[in-house]
Formats: C-alpha cells, sequence, structure tokens
C-alpha cells in the first residue's frame, strides 16, 4: 500500500509528539510507545521524500545526502 501525503504529514506531526513524550519522560510504557513508533514508522518520510521536499522547498529543508539508501 502506498503512503499517501496527508499519512506522511501525520506521521511527521505525531512523531514530533512522540519524541516529546520520550524526551519529557511523559510515558514509561514502553511496549506502548514501541507500537507507536512502529506505526509512524509506516509512513514517516524516507529519503527521496526529503529531497523532493527539499528540491521544491530550498529554504525549508535540505537535501538528504543519502543516495543509494530507502531511507
Amino acid at each position: 500500500m502506498m503512503t499517501v501525503p496527508y499519512e506522511r504529514t501525520q506521521a511527521v506531526l505525531r512523531t514530533r509528539e512522540l519524541l516529546k513524550e520520550l524526551a519529557f519522560g511523559e510515558s514509561d510504557n514502553v511496549d506502548a510507545l514501541r507500537r507507536r513508533a512502529k506505526a509512524l514508522l509506516k509512513h514517516f518520510p524516507v529519503a527521496a521524500d526529503m529531497d523532493a521536499s527539499a528540491a521544491a522547498l530550498p529554504a525549508v529543508w535540505a537535501p538528504s545526502f543519502t543516495k543509494g539508501r530507502a531511507g
């Protein structure tokens, strides 16, 4: 199944929330955190997605410099 832009955007935003929880110790349920992380990775942008964003918005993003890697 292919990721659509909405799913990719939500994955980035929700990953930020997950990282905030980890950074500030707001959750201690490791299994739940792992499940959320796995779900987020399903639609998280890969290097090619970031490169496309960098090409379209160079003032916002930089190229990934990971040519040949899937992400």
